[in-house]
This record gives structure tokens, sequence and C-alpha cells, in this order.
């Protein structure tokens, strides 16, 4: 598997501790380079949910800071919507995290959360939002295609 694929539901523990999929561990140790986290988390500037992106994607994210005046407004508000909310994590043997209460909060989780595979990462939802959020993505998509072949979407 070279995607984060698919969509996955798992329960909170008592100790507040979440396992990531283990076909999306087994993609992050393989996209994992030694000495780095396994995982960088932050808050989606999109959706209601968390972000979970390997570390060298995560380090993709940075490069338009390199075309901007490092000491510019432009550049630091940048920079502090990339990195101030980011959280690098590494699951322990069981594959298992615990999500920072910024990002819970942020992604109204409770008991119960949905990892959403989109490609070259993964979202973490509350499993009702996940729900909503996969049909109008569906919704979208067939609009988008609709447009694009130059008929009314279906």
């Amino acid at each position: 598997m070279s995607a984060f694929l698919g969509t996955h539901q798992n329960r909170f523990d008592a100790k507040g501790r979440v396992s990531i999929p283990a076909p999306f561990r087994t993609l992050l140790r393989a996209q994992a380079d030694e000495g780095t986290p396994l995982v960088i988390l932050r808050p989606s500037p999109l959706h209601p949910c968390i972000e979970a992106w390997p570390n060298a994607a995560f380090a993709s994210l940075g490069a338009p800071l390199d075309a901007i005046d490092i000491f510019s407004e432009d550049h630091d508000d940048l920079a502090t919507s990339l990195y101030a909310d980011a959280y690098p994590l590494d699951p322990d043997k069981e594959g298992r995290i615990i999500l920072p209460e910024s990002l819970r909060q942020h992604a109204a989780l409770t008991d119960e959360v949905a990892f959403m595979g989109t490609g070259r990462t993964f979202q973490i939802w509350e499993p009702a939002a996940a729900t909503r959020r996969r049909e109008e993505a569906r919704n979208r998509s067939r609009a988008l295609m609709g447009r694009k072949n130059g008929g009314d979407a279906a």
C-alpha cells in the first residue's frame, strides 16, 4: 500500500489513547526516516478534523516559506499556521497515541474516532462528521465530474 486508504473506526481507551489503524501504521513506518516522528498531527484549516501527515510530506508544506521574506508578516502568518498547532507523535508498541486536547476539541472527539485515508495523508474525525464529510465529498465530486464532462451532475 502506498496510499492511506479506507475509513477505520476506533475507540479511545480508559487512558485516552487511540490506536492508529494497522494499515496506516505500516505505511507510516515505511515512509519514516530514522530519528524522525512517525506522524505529525495538526488541526485541519478546512474541516473539523485532525490532519495526520507522514514526516516527509509535512516537511513539504513548508516549501512555500522559502519564497517569502523571512521577516515579513506573510512569512510569520504562514509559519504560525503550519507549525504552531502541529504535534509530532510516535505511537507506543501497540500503535496507540494520545491526541492533544486542543486537537480533540477542534475535531469534537469524544469516545470514538474515524480514521479516513486521503491518499498522502489521513484525517481523524468524529465518526458522524466523517460520514457527513464522505457524503459531501461524493456529491461535490459528482458535480465536479459532471461539469468537467460538459454535462449535468448526476
